[in-house]
């Protein structure tokens, strides 16, 4: 089973990234930084999801992000899926955090389930089939819509949605241009995606 070890954010200030993200989400060294070297602008294809137990540790990550400098996109709320919200770190990066349970169920703060890279892409069913070829075993698949691929419990998780919906449930303008501003480190070789998305080793 092919993984993602870790992700690249290219981001403007190397100091002020690592700041806010140690205080907004704590991940360690599955997320990492670089200086942004090319021009970004608009929705920059991926949104990054925390998956959490319930709505009381989705605001143990999404208060202390605001707090560190994150704008708000979504503000965390009950839906029929469950309890999440979404926000824009400082670097342009967005940030969506959710769990299925709408009721506290004394799960640990700042604890994630899983962490999940969502790319939107122009077209599911190839993008799936692409990564398929190097390795991704598909967990779960709706058709044209959705995939989600199954990773080792800490890897980084990936997932493709189309692009317009990825911009929607993020609550930002689809349109954008220029660098993804991400690099995604794991161990299926050095490439780039029919989408742009480039990965390292």
């Amino acid at each position: 089973m092919t993984n993602i070890n870790a992700l690249t954010l290219e981001v403007p200030d190397l100091s002020a990234a690592e700041v806010f993200y140690d205080k907004a989400f704590g991940l360690g060294d599955r997320l990492r930084f670089r200086v942004a070297e090319s021009p970004s602008q608009g929705f920059r294809g991926f949104v990054i999801s925390l998956v959490v137990a319930d709505p009381t540790v989705v605001d143990s990550f999404l208060e202390p992000a605001v707090d560190a400098g994150a704008t708000v996109l979504k503000p965390a709320r009950r839906s029929f899926w469950g309890y999440g919200g979404v926000v824009q770190a400082p670097d342009g990066t967005i940030w969506k955090v959710a769990g299925s349970s709408k009721k506290p169920t004394g799960a640990p703060a700042r604890r994630a389930d899983d962490l999940v890279l969502l790319l939107g892409v122009d077209d599911v069913a190839a993008t799936k089939q692409f990564y398929v070829e190097r390795g991704f075993t598909v967990g779960k698949s709706y058709g044209r819509k959705y995939v989600e691929f199954e990773g080792d419990p800490n890897s980084v998780k990936l997932a493709l949605y189309g692009r317009k919906a990825a911009a929607k449930d993020a609550g930002v303008d689809p349109a954008g241009a220029g660098s993804h501003r991400l690099v995604i480190g794991g161990d299926a070789g050095q490439f780039s995606d029919p989408d742009g998305f480039t990965w390292e080793c």
